[in-house]
């Protein structure tokens, strides 16, 4: 076996000189390097940017979406829309260890686990597409896909399905950073709050700001308010179009006391929610954008023409324990592991 790059630019072919994830086009051939894990695929979690603006462009036509999906691995070897750039990830059983890794990783043939990687730098090749689950973002496929050496991954735990499983570790990274980045009496707004990762990011919101601090959940309508409100009855659940920014910021500013808040979450999967995260913190407040839909340049310059120092953050998908941290929400609580279940198996 020959070995490659441990961060996969041995299978970059255009443009060259690029990591996986920015290259236009990888080498999906699936004989593996010295150095490569060979991955059997069940299923695909799109990011959900992507899936609903591949659901929309197709006209919600399951056969169309399909053959999206199909055209978009085949020109670019991997799962990565060309248009909001993003991936999503994978599930599937451990097929084959390059030798170089024999020994070094604890996977073995056989286990089943999900990628923790973004699907936007995973070589992928699609055999057959078995089904579409617009519901849930999910896409359940016969193919092979590749980690690299520096690939993440979660073996799937065995106290819960491993549905349930993947509808969390798809998106472990938002609710991490919030336990990361949330303190006691502090306020924290969370904007698409009734989506997958933003109930997790609330409930995790709640535990780390305690008795002392607020947490606001901003959703589209009634019908996610009262979702919402199952989670805990420690969020302040607000409605209001995160697409209108001063709507927005007048509900946050409600909510809070007449107060801006310290921290914002933007879970949105629509575009143009970049301000109505911005506005309601407070200078030197921190604005997290784990959002795929998000323009950073819109962030950035919209941010300096309203005057505000606030740190932005990029939605980093990857922090240290994530997934310990967002499948123990799932354990400690009984509510949300039951809407999750509702929702997303």
């Amino acid at each position: 076996m020959i070995k490659g790059c441990k961060y996969g630019t041995h299978r970059v072919i255009e443009p060259q000189g690029v990591l996986p994830q920015p290259a236009l086009k990888i080498n999906n051939d699936m004989n593996i390097y010295s150095n490569e894990i060979l991955i059997d695929v069940m299923a695909l979690n799109v990011d959900s940017a992507s899936f609903t603006q591949i659901e929309e462009e197709a006209g919600h036509d399951v056969e169309k979406i399909k053959a999206k999906i199909k055209e978009i691995v085949g020109e670019r070897g991997k799962m990565q829309n060309p248009v909001t750039g993003s991936g999503g990830m994978l599930i599937g059983t451990i097929e084959k260890i390059g030798d170089d890794l024999v020994g070094k990783t604890d996977l073995k043939v056989g286990d089943k686990i999900a990628t923790l990687v973004s699907l936007s730098l995973t070589p992928l090749r699609i055999d057959e597409i078995v089904d579409v689950k617009p519901d849930i973002d999910r896409v359940e496929i016969k193919g092979k896909a590749i980690l690299f050496e520096s690939g993440i991954y979660a073996v799937l735990p065995k106290d819960m399905p491993e549905t349930l499983a993947l509808a969390a570790l798809d998106v472990a990274g938002a609710p991490a950073q919030v336990a990361k980045l949330a303190r006691p009496c502090q306020s924290v707004v969370i904007l698409g709050s009734a989506g997958k990762s933003g109930m997790l990011c609330a409930y995790e919101a709640v535990k780390r700001v305690g008795p002392t601090g607020t947490v606001i959940g901003l959703v589209r309508n009634e019908k996610e308010a009262a979702l919402l409100a199952r989670v805990s009855d420690k969020i302040k659940v607000v409605i209001a179009d995160a697409t209108k920014p001063i709507e927005v910021l007048n509900a946050v500013l409600a909510a809070n006391d007449g107060k801006e808040v310290d921290i914002a979450i933007n879970c949105v999967n629509v575009q143009n929610t970049e301000m109505s995260t911005i506005l309601p913190v407070k200078d030197l407040g921190i604005a997290y954008f784990f959002s795929m839909a998000t323009s950073f340049t819109k962030a950035a310059l919209g941010a300096e023409g309203v005057g505000k120092d606030v740190t932005m953050i990029v939605g980093n998908g990857y922090t240290k324990d994530h997934a310990a941290i967002t499948l123990e929400e799932l354990r400690e609580s009984a509510v949300l592991r039951e809407i999750f279940n509702e929702l997303y198996v």
